[in-house]
């Protein structure tokens, strides 16, 4: 069960949180799939449903990051590259 929520929360947040620390949402969730795959390799991650779970609160978080971005560019507030 704590496996399963981890699963909903944790990969959308770090997906928020590295798109906020790069400024990229691509490379934010290139790094997550990393440690999913990691996590998956190491044997962490032992049933479908949790990598279905895993993938799905990705996506969510993708998708906020996307949002976040562009307010964030709509304000000035980013570093220019």
């Amino acid at each position: 069960m704590d496996q399963m929520l981890s699963a909903i929360f944790f990969p959308g947040l770090l997906v928020i949180m590295f798109a906020r620390i790069t400024y990229n949402r691509y490379i934010a969730l290139l790094l997550m799939v990393i440690l999913i795959a990691a996590s998956v390799k190491l044997g962490y991650t032992g049933t479908y449903w949790l990598m279905v779970l895993d993938a799905l609160s990705m996506t969510v978080g993708f998708a906020v990051a996307t949002v976040m971005l562009k307010r964030l560019k709509a304000k000035g507030k980013h570093m220019d590259r």
